[in-house]
Protein backbone atom coordinates (compact mmCIF):
# COMPACT_ATOMS: atom_id res chain seq x y z
CA UNK A 1 0.00 0.00 0.00
CA UNK A 2 1.46 3.42 -1.13
CA UNK A 3 1.03 6.81 0.56
CA UNK A 4 2.58 10.17 -0.99
CA UNK A 5 2.89 13.48 0.66
CA UNK A 6 3.87 16.46 -1.37
CA UNK A 7 5.73 19.14 -0.10
CA UNK A 8 5.31 22.91 -2.14
CA UNK A 9 6.76 26.21 -1.21
CA UNK A 10 5.24 29.93 -0.60
CA UNK A 11 7.39 30.64 -3.35
CA UNK A 12 10.18 29.42 -5.34
CA UNK A 13 13.61 28.41 -3.80
CA UNK A 14 12.22 27.69 -0.54
CA UNK A 15 14.68 24.46 -0.27
CA UNK A 16 11.89 22.09 -1.61
CA UNK A 17 14.63 19.84 -3.52
CA UNK A 18 17.01 19.60 -0.21
CA UNK A 19 13.86 18.86 1.88
CA UNK A 20 12.20 16.28 -0.30
CA UNK A 21 15.55 14.48 -0.42
CA UNK A 22 16.88 14.83 3.29
CA UNK A 23 12.91 13.83 4.06
CA UNK A 24 13.49 10.94 1.82
CA UNK A 25 16.92 9.94 3.01
CA UNK A 26 15.03 9.87 6.74
CA UNK A 27 12.58 7.81 6.14
CA UNK A 28 14.89 5.09 3.94
CA UNK A 29 16.56 5.00 7.16
CA UNK A 30 13.49 3.62 9.22
CA UNK A 31 13.31 1.61 7.04
CA UNK A 32 10.85 2.51 4.62
CA UNK A 33 10.87 2.23 0.47
CA UNK A 34 10.73 5.46 -1.01
CA UNK A 35 10.68 7.44 -4.30
CA UNK A 36 10.94 10.64 -5.59
CA UNK A 37 8.35 12.65 -7.79
CA UNK A 38 8.10 15.99 -9.46
CA UNK A 39 5.41 16.30 -12.01
CA UNK A 40 6.62 19.34 -13.62
CA UNK A 41 10.30 20.45 -13.68
CA UNK A 42 11.74 23.71 -15.04
CA UNK A 43 15.75 23.45 -15.47
CA UNK A 44 18.25 22.90 -17.93
CA UNK A 45 20.59 20.82 -15.29
CA UNK A 46 19.21 17.52 -16.46
CA UNK A 47 20.42 13.96 -16.06
CA UNK A 48 20.14 11.48 -18.29
CA UNK A 49 18.13 7.99 -16.70
CA UNK A 50 18.74 4.38 -16.92
CA UNK A 51 16.28 4.28 -18.88
CA UNK A 52 17.25 6.51 -22.06
CA UNK A 53 15.63 10.05 -21.16
CA UNK A 54 16.64 13.01 -18.94
CA UNK A 55 15.21 14.48 -16.07
CA UNK A 56 15.72 17.31 -13.72
CA UNK A 57 19.27 17.16 -11.98
CA UNK A 58 17.01 17.29 -8.66
CA UNK A 59 15.12 14.30 -9.09
CA UNK A 60 18.56 12.78 -9.88
CA UNK A 61 20.16 13.64 -6.17
CA UNK A 62 16.50 12.87 -4.90
CA UNK A 63 16.79 9.09 -6.38
CA UNK A 64 20.17 9.04 -4.97
CA UNK A 65 18.83 9.80 -1.52
CA UNK A 66 16.21 6.74 -1.70
CA UNK A 67 18.76 4.25 -3.35
CA UNK A 68 17.37 4.32 -6.10
CA UNK A 69 18.36 4.85 -10.47
CA UNK A 70 16.97 7.93 -11.48
CA UNK A 71 14.04 7.13 -13.82
CA UNK A 72 11.87 9.40 -16.28
CA UNK A 73 8.84 9.08 -14.72
CA UNK A 74 10.23 10.29 -11.28
CA UNK A 75 9.96 13.56 -13.49
CA UNK A 76 8.14 13.41 -16.24
CA UNK A 77 7.97 16.88 -17.55
CA UNK A 78 11.08 18.89 -17.60
CA UNK A 79 10.93 22.51 -19.45
CA UNK A 80 14.29 23.71 -20.69
CA UNK A 81 14.72 27.00 -21.46
CA UNK A 82 15.94 28.20 -24.70
CA UNK A 83 14.78 32.34 -24.53
CA UNK A 84 13.44 34.34 -22.33
CA UNK A 85 9.90 33.14 -23.46
CA UNK A 86 10.23 29.57 -24.76
CA UNK A 87 11.51 26.22 -23.37
CA UNK A 88 12.34 22.88 -24.95
CA UNK A 89 9.19 20.23 -23.19
CA UNK A 90 10.58 17.06 -22.23
CA UNK A 91 7.57 14.32 -21.29
CA UNK A 92 8.75 10.86 -19.71
CA UNK A 93 12.40 11.94 -20.91
CA UNK A 94 11.78 12.36 -24.47
CA UNK A 95 11.35 15.44 -26.53
CA UNK A 96 7.86 16.93 -26.98
CA UNK A 97 8.20 19.86 -28.42
CA UNK A 98 9.62 23.42 -28.12
CA UNK A 99 6.94 25.81 -27.26
CA UNK A 100 6.20 29.77 -26.07
CA UNK A 101 5.51 30.16 -22.46
CA UNK A 102 1.79 31.43 -23.58
CA UNK A 103 1.40 28.17 -25.95
CA UNK A 104 2.34 26.17 -22.79
CA UNK A 105 -0.03 27.47 -20.48
CA UNK A 106 -2.73 26.61 -22.86
CA UNK A 107 -1.20 23.19 -23.46
CA UNK A 108 0.01 21.77 -19.96
CA UNK A 109 -3.13 20.45 -19.04
CA UNK A 110 -2.98 18.11 -21.65
CA UNK A 111 0.24 16.43 -20.15
CA UNK A 112 -1.77 15.52 -16.51
CA UNK A 113 -2.27 12.40 -17.70
CA UNK A 114 0.97 11.20 -18.85
CA UNK A 115 2.04 12.80 -15.49
CA UNK A 116 -0.64 10.73 -13.39
CA UNK A 117 0.69 7.47 -15.64
CA UNK A 118 4.07 8.12 -14.38
CA UNK A 119 3.08 9.29 -10.87
CA UNK A 120 1.11 5.59 -11.00
CA UNK A 121 4.19 3.41 -12.00
CA UNK A 122 6.30 5.33 -9.52
CA UNK A 123 4.49 4.32 -6.79
CA UNK A 124 3.60 0.74 -7.50
CA UNK A 125 6.15 -0.95 -5.54
CA UNK A 126 7.07 1.59 -2.78
CA UNK A 127 5.99 2.48 1.01
CA UNK A 128 6.31 6.25 -0.03
CA UNK A 129 6.11 9.15 -2.48
CA UNK A 130 7.20 12.22 -1.94
CA UNK A 131 5.99 14.89 -4.47
CA UNK A 132 7.67 18.58 -5.02
CA UNK A 133 5.43 21.27 -6.29
CA UNK A 134 7.19 24.15 -8.63
CA UNK A 135 7.13 27.56 -7.64
CA UNK A 136 3.77 28.19 -5.83
CA UNK A 137 0.81 27.18 -5.26
CA UNK A 138 -0.14 31.16 -4.48
CA UNK A 139 0.20 31.86 -8.27
CA UNK A 140 -3.63 31.46 -8.52
CA UNK A 141 -3.70 33.33 -12.12
CA UNK A 142 -1.48 30.00 -13.24
CA UNK A 143 -3.94 27.36 -11.26
CA UNK A 144 -6.18 26.28 -14.91
CA UNK A 145 -4.93 23.09 -16.35
CA UNK A 146 -2.04 23.05 -13.45
CA UNK A 147 0.12 20.25 -13.39
CA UNK A 148 2.76 21.24 -11.11
CA UNK A 149 1.01 21.96 -7.30
CA UNK A 150 -2.42 22.30 -6.92
CA UNK A 151 -3.98 20.66 -10.15
CA UNK A 152 -1.43 17.91 -9.94
CA UNK A 153 -2.22 17.21 -5.82
CA UNK A 154 -6.25 17.39 -6.54
CA UNK A 155 -6.36 14.71 -8.97
CA UNK A 156 -3.67 12.40 -7.56
CA UNK A 157 -6.03 13.15 -3.96
CA UNK A 158 -2.28 13.72 -2.42
CA UNK A 159 -1.89 16.07 1.02
CA UNK A 160 0.69 18.96 1.14
CA UNK A 161 3.20 20.76 3.38
CA UNK A 162 3.47 23.84 2.93
CA UNK A 163 7.31 24.93 3.24
CA UNK A 164 7.69 28.76 3.76
CA UNK A 165 11.63 30.60 3.47
CA UNK A 166 12.43 32.56 6.47
CA UNK A 167 15.59 33.73 5.65
CA UNK A 168 14.14 36.02 2.62
CA UNK A 169 11.96 37.58 5.21
CA UNK A 170 8.25 38.26 4.95
CA UNK A 171 7.46 34.25 5.69
CA UNK A 172 4.03 34.62 7.99
CA UNK A 173 2.61 36.80 5.21
CA UNK A 174 4.12 34.09 2.48
CA UNK A 175 2.08 31.34 4.64
CA UNK A 176 -1.27 33.21 5.63
CA UNK A 177 -1.17 34.95 2.00
CA UNK A 178 -1.26 31.80 0.61
CA UNK A 179 -3.88 30.56 2.60
CA UNK A 180 -5.77 33.55 1.79
CA UNK A 181 -5.18 33.62 -1.85
CA UNK A 182 -6.15 29.53 -2.52
CA UNK A 183 -9.93 28.54 -3.48
CA UNK A 184 -11.24 26.56 -0.86
CA UNK A 185 -11.16 22.95 -2.98
CA UNK A 186 -7.26 23.64 -3.12
CA UNK A 187 -6.78 25.21 0.36
CA UNK A 188 -8.29 22.09 2.27
CA UNK A 189 -5.21 19.84 0.86
CA UNK A 190 -2.66 21.59 3.15
CA UNK A 191 -2.52 19.48 5.83
CA UNK A 192 0.67 21.22 7.49
CA UNK A 193 3.43 23.65 7.18
CA UNK A 194 7.08 24.01 8.24
CA UNK A 195 9.32 27.03 8.25
CA UNK A 196 12.68 26.77 6.40
CA UNK A 197 16.25 28.33 5.98
CA UNK A 198 15.89 29.83 10.06
CA UNK A 199 19.34 31.37 11.49
CA UNK A 200 20.12 31.53 15.12
CA UNK A 201 17.48 30.85 17.98
CA UNK A 202 14.27 29.09 16.62
CA UNK A 203 12.72 29.78 19.96
CA UNK A 204 12.37 33.38 18.83
CA UNK A 205 9.62 32.64 15.84
CA UNK A 206 7.53 30.09 18.18
CA UNK A 207 4.60 33.26 18.19
CA UNK A 208 5.19 33.29 14.60
CA UNK A 209 4.34 29.37 14.10
CA UNK A 210 1.40 29.78 16.81
CA UNK A 211 0.02 32.88 14.33
CA UNK A 212 0.20 30.84 10.92
CA UNK A 213 -1.51 27.84 12.43
CA UNK A 214 -3.73 30.06 14.31
CA UNK A 215 -4.67 31.91 10.83
CA UNK A 216 -4.67 28.43 8.78
CA UNK A 217 -5.70 25.84 10.44
CA UNK A 218 -2.59 24.03 9.44
CA UNK A 219 -0.58 21.23 11.49
CA UNK A 220 3.33 22.86 12.40
CA UNK A 221 5.89 20.14 11.69
CA UNK A 222 8.93 22.55 12.72
CA UNK A 223 10.99 25.69 11.84
CA UNK A 224 14.25 24.19 10.15
CA UNK A 225 17.34 25.72 11.14
CA UNK A 226 19.91 26.93 8.06
CA UNK A 227 21.33 23.59 6.69
CA UNK A 228 25.49 25.20 6.52
CA UNK A 229 26.28 22.18 4.48
CA UNK A 230 23.84 22.46 1.69
CA UNK A 231 26.77 23.96 -0.80
CA UNK A 232 27.92 19.90 -0.70
CA UNK A 233 24.83 18.77 -2.70
CA UNK A 234 24.76 18.96 -6.27
CA UNK A 235 22.85 22.76 -7.11
CA UNK A 236 19.92 22.01 -9.48
CA UNK A 237 18.92 25.85 -9.97
CA UNK A 238 21.10 28.12 -11.57
CA UNK A 239 20.75 30.66 -9.16
CA UNK A 240 22.14 28.35 -5.95
CA UNK A 241 25.38 28.12 -8.32
CA UNK A 242 28.08 30.18 -6.23
CA UNK A 243 32.03 30.56 -6.28
CA UNK A 244 34.37 28.79 -3.91
CA UNK A 245 37.34 30.99 -4.21
CA UNK A 246 39.18 29.99 -1.21
CA UNK A 247 41.59 27.39 -2.81
CA UNK A 248 45.40 28.28 -5.00
CA UNK A 249 44.17 25.88 -7.68
CA UNK A 250 42.16 28.62 -9.49
CA UNK A 251 39.51 27.66 -12.13
CA UNK A 252 37.10 30.39 -13.76
CA UNK A 253 33.84 29.60 -15.30
CA UNK A 254 31.93 32.45 -17.21
CA UNK A 255 28.01 32.64 -16.69
CA UNK A 256 26.72 31.53 -19.41
CA UNK A 257 22.85 33.19 -20.07
CA UNK A 258 21.42 29.55 -20.76
CA UNK A 259 24.54 27.29 -18.72
CA UNK A 260 23.06 24.06 -18.66
CA UNK A 261 24.27 20.72 -17.05
CA UNK A 262 26.62 22.80 -14.39
CA UNK A 263 26.69 19.96 -12.45
CA UNK A 264 30.46 19.64 -14.05
CA UNK A 265 31.14 22.33 -11.50
CA UNK A 266 29.94 20.40 -8.08
CA UNK A 267 32.97 17.72 -7.77
CA UNK A 268 35.33 20.60 -8.64
CA UNK A 269 33.84 23.38 -5.77
CA UNK A 270 34.26 20.26 -3.33
CA UNK A 271 37.56 19.38 -3.81
CA UNK A 272 40.24 21.35 -0.94
CA UNK A 273 42.47 23.44 -2.31
CA UNK A 274 40.43 24.16 -5.74
CA UNK A 275 38.95 28.00 -6.27
CA UNK A 276 35.56 27.27 -8.80
CA UNK A 277 35.22 31.64 -9.59
CA UNK A 278 31.77 32.11 -10.93
CA UNK A 279 32.63 35.14 -13.84
CA UNK A 280 29.21 37.23 -13.99
CA UNK A 281 28.43 39.35 -16.65
CA UNK A 282 30.00 42.66 -17.03
CA UNK A 283 33.30 40.92 -15.10
CA UNK A 284 36.67 40.17 -17.05
CA UNK A 285 37.87 36.22 -17.09
CA UNK A 286 40.66 36.92 -14.24
CA UNK A 287 43.75 36.80 -15.59
CA UNK A 288 45.43 34.80 -12.73
CA UNK A 289 43.29 31.55 -13.63
CA UNK A 290 44.84 27.94 -13.99
CA UNK A 291 41.78 26.60 -15.80
CA UNK A 292 38.96 28.75 -17.49
CA UNK A 293 36.38 25.91 -18.19
CA UNK A 294 33.44 26.63 -20.58
CA UNK A 295 30.66 24.61 -19.20
CA UNK A 296 27.35 23.18 -21.36
CA UNK A 297 24.52 25.47 -22.65
CA UNK A 298 21.17 25.40 -23.90
CA UNK A 299 21.44 27.63 -26.51
CA UNK A 300 24.85 27.29 -27.75
CA UNK A 301 24.98 30.01 -30.74
CA UNK A 302 23.11 32.32 -28.17
CA UNK A 303 25.68 32.00 -25.56
CA UNK A 304 28.46 32.51 -28.08
CA UNK A 305 27.12 36.08 -28.61
CA UNK A 306 27.00 36.82 -25.16
CA UNK A 307 30.42 35.65 -24.35
CA UNK A 308 31.45 38.09 -26.92
CA UNK A 309 29.45 40.80 -25.42
CA UNK A 310 31.19 40.41 -22.71
CA UNK A 311 34.89 40.71 -24.23
CA UNK A 312 35.55 37.19 -22.46
CA UNK A 313 36.78 36.26 -26.09
CA UNK A 314 39.47 38.48 -25.83
CA UNK A 315 40.51 37.81 -22.16
CA UNK A 316 40.69 33.94 -23.37
CA UNK A 317 42.74 34.45 -25.78
CA UNK A 318 45.33 36.34 -23.14
CA UNK A 319 44.62 33.68 -20.76
CA UNK A 320 46.07 31.32 -23.37
CA UNK A 321 48.87 33.66 -24.33
CA UNK A 322 50.33 33.27 -20.62
CA UNK A 323 50.34 29.45 -20.91
CA UNK A 324 46.60 28.93 -19.17
CA UNK A 325 44.41 25.81 -20.04
CA UNK A 326 40.78 25.58 -21.15
CA UNK A 327 38.66 23.05 -21.08
CA UNK A 328 35.17 22.95 -22.81
CA UNK A 329 32.72 20.85 -22.12
CA UNK A 330 29.56 19.94 -24.54
CA UNK A 331 28.53 23.75 -25.75
CA UNK A 332 31.64 25.39 -24.70
CA UNK A 333 33.45 22.14 -26.30
CA UNK A 334 31.51 23.77 -29.93
CA UNK A 335 32.45 27.55 -28.57
CA UNK A 336 36.12 26.63 -29.17
CA UNK A 337 35.55 25.49 -32.50
CA UNK A 338 35.95 26.99 -35.69
CA UNK A 339 32.67 27.14 -36.64
CA UNK A 340 29.49 26.08 -35.78
CA UNK A 341 26.07 25.38 -38.51
CA UNK A 342 22.47 25.57 -37.73
CA UNK A 343 21.45 24.44 -40.96
CA UNK A 344 17.90 23.86 -39.80
CA UNK A 345 17.73 26.70 -37.87
CA UNK A 346 17.15 24.12 -34.38
CA UNK A 347 18.74 27.15 -32.37
CA UNK A 348 17.13 30.27 -34.32
CA UNK A 349 17.44 31.54 -37.60
CA UNK A 350 19.66 29.14 -40.09
CA UNK A 351 22.94 29.77 -40.73
CA UNK A 352 26.28 29.51 -39.31
CA UNK A 353 28.60 31.47 -37.01
CA UNK A 354 32.33 31.52 -36.38
CA UNK A 355 32.91 30.12 -33.44
CA UNK A 356 36.36 30.87 -31.04
CA UNK A 357 38.80 29.41 -33.29
CA UNK A 358 41.05 27.88 -30.51
CA UNK A 359 40.00 24.37 -31.47
CA UNK A 360 40.60 23.00 -35.11
CA UNK A 361 37.13 21.19 -35.22
CA UNK A 362 33.75 22.51 -36.65
CA UNK A 363 30.55 21.33 -35.55
CA UNK A 364 27.12 20.81 -37.52
CA UNK A 365 23.40 21.06 -35.07
CA UNK A 366 21.48 17.92 -35.98
CA UNK A 367 17.64 17.67 -34.80
CA UNK A 368 18.51 14.63 -33.11
CA UNK A 369 19.64 14.78 -29.31
CA UNK A 370 22.34 12.32 -28.60
CA UNK A 371 21.03 10.80 -24.73
CA UNK A 372 23.26 8.32 -22.45
CA UNK A 373 25.03 7.00 -19.63
CA UNK A 374 28.68 6.38 -20.79
CA UNK A 375 31.53 4.92 -19.66
CA UNK A 376 35.14 6.33 -20.66
CA UNK A 377 39.01 5.76 -20.49
CA UNK A 378 41.12 8.96 -20.00
CA UNK A 379 43.65 7.83 -22.97
CA UNK A 380 46.78 9.85 -21.29
CA UNK A 381 46.84 7.74 -18.13
CA UNK A 382 43.90 4.66 -18.70
CA UNK A 383 41.98 6.22 -15.84
CA UNK A 384 38.28 5.12 -16.16
CA UNK A 385 35.37 7.15 -15.13
CA UNK A 386 31.72 7.32 -15.81
CA UNK A 387 29.55 10.27 -17.48
CA UNK A 388 26.82 11.03 -19.65
CA UNK A 389 25.91 12.70 -22.83
CA UNK A 390 23.28 15.14 -23.48
CA UNK A 391 23.76 17.28 -26.86
CA UNK A 392 22.96 17.84 -30.28
CA UNK A 393 25.01 18.45 -32.97
CA UNK A 394 27.99 16.83 -34.14
CA UNK A 395 31.96 17.98 -34.49
CA UNK A 396 34.57 16.99 -36.99
CA UNK A 397 37.71 17.70 -37.37
CA UNK A 398 41.93 17.89 -37.24
CA UNK A 399 41.92 18.35 -33.54
CA UNK A 400 39.47 15.52 -33.12
CA UNK A 401 42.38 13.67 -34.06
CA UNK A 402 44.03 14.71 -30.36
CA UNK A 403 41.05 13.13 -28.79
CA UNK A 404 41.81 12.27 -25.29
CA UNK A 405 39.13 9.86 -23.74
CA UNK A 406 37.76 7.00 -25.20
CA UNK A 407 33.68 6.54 -24.93
CA UNK A 408 32.57 3.16 -25.06
CA UNK A 409 34.89 2.31 -27.10
CA UNK A 410 35.09 5.25 -29.43
CA UNK A 411 37.44 8.13 -29.69
CA UNK A 412 36.05 11.34 -27.75
CA UNK A 413 36.65 15.05 -27.93
CA UNK A 414 39.43 17.24 -29.55
CA UNK A 415 42.83 19.20 -28.17
CA UNK A 416 45.20 21.31 -29.62
CA UNK A 417 48.24 19.40 -30.35
CA UNK A 418 50.21 20.38 -26.87
CA UNK A 419 47.02 19.53 -25.08
CA UNK A 420 46.56 23.35 -23.44
CA UNK A 421 43.49 23.69 -25.01
CA UNK A 422 40.88 20.57 -24.76
CA UNK A 423 37.26 19.89 -25.53
CA UNK A 424 34.96 16.92 -25.10
CA UNK A 425 31.00 16.23 -24.73
CA UNK A 426 31.04 14.32 -22.04
CA UNK A 427 29.81 15.22 -18.84
CA UNK A 428 30.47 13.80 -14.98
CA UNK A 429 34.34 13.20 -15.66
CA UNK A 430 34.87 14.95 -12.86
CA UNK A 431 32.48 12.81 -10.46
CA UNK A 432 35.72 10.54 -11.04
CA UNK A 433 38.02 10.99 -7.91
CA UNK A 434 40.97 9.40 -9.74
CA UNK A 435 41.05 11.49 -13.11
CA UNK A 436 39.54 14.52 -11.30
CA UNK A 437 43.02 14.47 -9.43
CA UNK A 438 44.82 13.87 -12.54
CA UNK A 439 43.55 16.39 -14.69
CA UNK A 440 43.51 19.09 -11.72
CA UNK A 441 46.98 18.11 -10.88
CA UNK A 442 48.27 18.50 -14.84
CA UNK A 443 47.62 21.92 -14.38
CA UNK A 444 50.92 22.48 -12.16
CA UNK A 445 49.57 22.76 -8.38
CA UNK A 446 48.59 19.38 -7.11
CA UNK A 447 45.62 18.99 -4.68
CA UNK A 448 44.37 17.00 -2.03
CA UNK A 449 42.45 13.57 -2.60
CA UNK A 450 38.50 13.63 -2.38
CA UNK A 451 35.88 11.21 -2.14
CA UNK A 452 33.33 13.35 -4.01
CA UNK A 453 30.55 10.41 -3.89
CA UNK A 454 31.31 9.17 -0.36
CA UNK A 455 31.16 13.54 0.47
CA UNK A 456 27.55 13.47 -1.02
CA UNK A 457 26.50 10.19 0.61
CA UNK A 458 27.77 11.95 4.26
CA UNK A 459 25.81 14.98 3.42
CA UNK A 460 22.96 13.31 3.07
CA UNK A 461 23.17 11.57 5.68
CA UNK A 462 23.60 14.62 7.92
CA UNK A 463 20.27 16.12 6.29
CA UNK A 464 18.47 13.36 7.74
CA UNK A 465 19.70 13.74 11.04
CA UNK A 466 19.50 17.74 10.64
CA UNK A 467 15.44 17.01 9.33
CA UNK A 468 14.98 14.32 12.22
CA UNK A 469 15.72 16.89 14.98
CA UNK A 470 14.13 19.48 13.58
CA UNK A 471 11.15 18.85 11.83
CA UNK A 472 8.33 16.54 13.17
CA UNK A 473 9.04 13.63 10.67
CA UNK A 474 6.26 10.86 12.77
CA UNK A 475 3.45 13.75 12.18
CA UNK A 476 4.51 14.24 8.52
CA UNK A 477 4.16 10.74 8.02
CA UNK A 478 0.87 9.96 9.37
CA UNK A 479 -0.48 12.98 7.01
CA UNK A 480 0.42 10.84 4.07
CA UNK A 481 -2.43 9.36 2.51
CA UNK A 482 -2.67 6.48 0.49
CA UNK A 483 -3.27 6.76 -3.27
Amino acid sequence: MTKAIMIQGAGSNVGKSMLVAGIARACVKRGLSVAPFKPQNMSNNAAVTADGGEIGRAQALQALACGLDPLVDMNPVLLKPETDTGAQVIVQGQRFATMKARDYGKQKSKLLPPVLDSFRKIGKVRDLVIVEGAGSPAEVNLRAGDIANMGFAAAANVPVILIGDIDRGGVIAQMVGTHAVLPDDDRILIKGFAINKFRGDTTLFHDGIDIIENATQWAPLGIIPWFADAWKLPAEDVMDIASKTDGTLKIAVPRLNRIANFDDLDPLSATPGVSVDIIEAGRPLPGNADLILIPGSKSTIGDLVHFREQGWDIDLIAHIRRGGHVLGVCGGYQMLGTEIADPDGIEGAPGSVPGLGHLNIRTVMKPQKRLALSSATYLATGETLQGYEIHIGETTGPDCGNAWLSVDGRKEGAATADGQIKGCYLHGLFTSDAFRATFLGGLGKPVATHSYAASVESTLDALAQHLETHMDLDRLLRLAETV
